[in-house]
């Protein structure tokens, strides 16, 4: 399949994964709602439960993609690596992983993905009904601040 015809749409995605009813889960949705209004129309922000395979389509025409999502362990406040297609043994029809998204554009699409980033923030608490966490929400706003920097570039 080739790629559709160029669409206006913005030509950097920034795609806000969790789940708010499980505490500091909803680290990507909640940057994705912070940034809202702060960036111009050249980023377009959605949110989601988890990453589905749909998101093909939202790929396409882009110059760049960042997933935020929260993350159980690792460096804080949060890491922004670059990801690439890759095969995933979570690749089903329900959830996928960044890499597997990529795979699934890259066959979809015949065509390479768009560059695409991961920003892990760091979480502590996942536990279903629990707030965000007082050291989740400082990892927040720091990435906040850098995605603002990022973004706006």
């Amino acid at each position: 399949m080739h790629l559709p015809p160029a669409e206006r749409r913005a030509p950097r995605l920034i795609i806000g994964i969790g789940n708010p009813s499980r505490g500091d889960d909803a680290l990507g949705p909640l940057l994705v709602e912070r940034l809202a209004g702060r960036l111009g129309p050249e980023v377009e922000l959605l949110t989601d439960f988890q990453l589905q395979v749909e998101y093909v389509l939202d790929l396409a025409g882009r110059q760049e993609v960042v997933i935020v999502d929260a993350a159980a362990s690792g460096t804080a406040p949060f890491r922004f690596e670059p990801v690439a297609a890759a095969e995933d043994v979570t690749f089903t029809t329900h959830s996928l992983s960044p890499s597997a998204l990529l795979t699934a554009y890259r066959r979809h699409y015949d065509a390479p993905p768009p560059p695409c980033h991961v920003l892990a923030i760091r979480g502590y608490d996942f536990a279903l009904g629990q707030p965000l966490s007082v050291q989740a929400l400082a990892n927040l706003e720091t990435a906040v601040r850098f995605m603002l920097g990022h973004a706006g570039r």
